[in-house]
Order: C-alpha cells, then sequence, then structure tokens
C-alpha cells in the first residue's frame, strides 16, 4: 500500500530517528512510504487529489492542516482522522470532549477579554493558553489580578485552565493503540524538546490515557498529565507525538500503522458511533 505521511519542519532539519525506523519497519514489509513538509512544497488545493491509500498526519501546522481536510473531504484515509485532529487542536472542543467522557480534567474558561477572569482569579491560580496553542507556545501562569492586568489584550481567544500545582515534573503519556508508556521530565516551557526517562505507567494513568483516545477517537496521541494526592489529571491531549524518551516504538508504531492501514484497526469520528456489525 501507499502510505504518505505529512510531517511537520524540525529545528534543525534533521528527520526524526523515530520516524525513519517507521518508515524503514513499514518498507520491509512491502509497503511504499512517501513523505512531505507542506510548508516546502507548492500545492494547488483544486487539484489534490487522494492518490495513496493512507495518508498519516505527523504535523499540527495551519497548513498540514488545511490540506488533510481537502484530503478527508476527498474520501482518502487519514490516521489520526481528520476531523478528530481538528477537535484535539481546538483546546476549547478538546476540554468539552474530555469533560463529557467524565475524563479528569481541570476545571476551564474561555474568553477573548481578560478582565473578565478577575474573580476567578482572585480564588485560584490559572494557566492561559491559546485555544490553537501547540508545543506550549503562548502559555502563561496568572497568580493574582496583578499579573492579569500586566497582561496585553489576547490575539486570539484563550482557555483559562485551574493551575492543578504538581511535583514540578511533567508526565507525558504516550499511547500506540492499547499500548500505553510513561516519561517524566522536569517542567518548563521547551520541556517537549527533553526525552525524560521513562517510569511504569500506574494502572490509573493507563486507564485515563486510553479513555482520551476513546473520548476523542485517537490510535496514536499523547498526554499530558498533572498528579497530586494520589490523582491525575489530563491538562492536555495532542496527536502523533514524539514519543520521545520511551524505548523500541518505532515497530508498535509501524504495527499500528499498517492494521489502520489494511483496515483491521478502525478509529471513530469524534460523534459518531461504530457501525453494527452485520
Amino acid at each position: 500500500m501507499q502510505i504518505h505521511f505529512l510531517l511537520v519542519r524540525r529545528v534543525p532539519p534533521v528527520q526524526s530517528p523515530m520516524l525513519t525506523e517507521v518508515f524503514d519497519h513499514l518498507r520491509r514489509r512491502g509497503h511504499r512510504v512517501e513523505h512531505g513538509i507542506p510548508e516546502e512544497m507548492l500545492q494547488r488545493p483544486d487539484a489534490l487529489r487522494a492518490a495513496h491509500g493512507l495518508y498519516v498526519l505527523k504535523s499540527h501546522t495551519e497548513l498540514s492542516l488545511s490540506l488533510a481536510g481537502v484530503l478527508h473531504h476527498q474520501g482518502a484515509r487519514l490516521l489520526n482522522p481528520y476531523p478528530n485532529c481538528m477537535a484535539v487542536q481546538n483546546k476549547i472542543v478538546a476540554s468539552s470532549l474530555l469533560r463529557e467522557a467524565s475524563i479528569p480534567v481541570p476545571d476551564c474558561w474561555v474568553t477573548g477579554d481578560l478582565r473578565l477572569l478577575r474573580p476567578v482569579v482572585r480564588e485560584r491560580p490559572l494557566i492561559l493558553k491559546p485555544y490553537l496553542g501547540h508545543r506550549g507556545r503562548g502559555l502563561r501562569i496568572i497568580r493574582n489580578e496583578a499579573e492579569l492586568e500586566s497582561l496585553p489584550p489576547p490575539e486570539t481567544p484563550m482557555l483559562a485552565q485551574e493551575l492543578i500545582e504538581g511535583s514540578g515534573e511533567d508526565l507525558k503519556v504516550y499511547v500506540v493503540g492499547q499500548s500505553v508508556f510513561a516519561v517524566r521530565k522536569p517542567f518548563s516551557p521547551t520541556s517537549f524538546t527533553v526525552s525524560g526517562h521513562p517510569v511504569p505507567a500506574a494502572p490509573q494513568v493507563q486507564a485515563i490515557a486510553r479513555r482520551c483516545g476513546a473520548a476523542l477517537g485517537l490510535g496514536l496521541y499523547g498526554v499530558d498529565m498533572v498528579e497530586r494526592d494520589g490523582r491525575a489529571w489530563v491538562v492536555d491531549v495532542n496527536t502523533f507525538p514524539g514519543y520521545k524518551g520511551v524505548p523500541d516504538v518505532a515497530a508498535l508504531i509501524a504495527d499500528y500503522i499498517e492494521g489502520y492501514a489494511t483496515g483491521r484497526v478502525w478509529l471513530p469520528t469524534v460523534g459518531q458511533r461504530r457501525p453494527a456489525a452485520a
């Protein structure tokens, strides 16, 4: 089968070693693998056609998602499914879907006028996130009204999430189908660039991570969690992450992609129920 990967630019411009391994596994199994970075290609959206058996969306950029939307509406198969990627990309939508599925998430508010958050920040600290943010860009921790007043008016709607103080370490949970892996790393705005160290995923963490995938219709995804007092909260979900710090994961990812490509693995579109068996 022909499989095309839509990739994101990397700095420096070196291909992910994990992806290189995934490509090698798929090619050895007889699949034709192609890949490209949409920002480095000239495309005519009106002439774009679904020419591959599967498109794998390994990019969060607006251009990649837009081209994925064109392909989706032509009937192309995408992993993860395009509507689900769009739901995850929008933190307002994703937070609502997770809460609806009874997944533990912090309380959150949305607004385009930060002054409206004054009564909220008097009661609890907040973390502000651009609603279409990615990789920690634009995050601000606000602990009082003075810090809130110091912020310029936002250019986009903001998600204000209750700040749950954890241990100071990120718990990154990576999922491939039903397989769950956990990695810890010190919290920082650039922690997404650090591999961290693998740790056992507690049963509670595994269950929450799988419920996130079921709620959002994802098969390759990451979940950011905060732990406190024996509980875990989901603070972010992202599609097809880098799996940094997870050893020997490429073969498992290739297995999942092949299963999805051949129809052995199915993912629902957000809001869609699986068809009844004939």
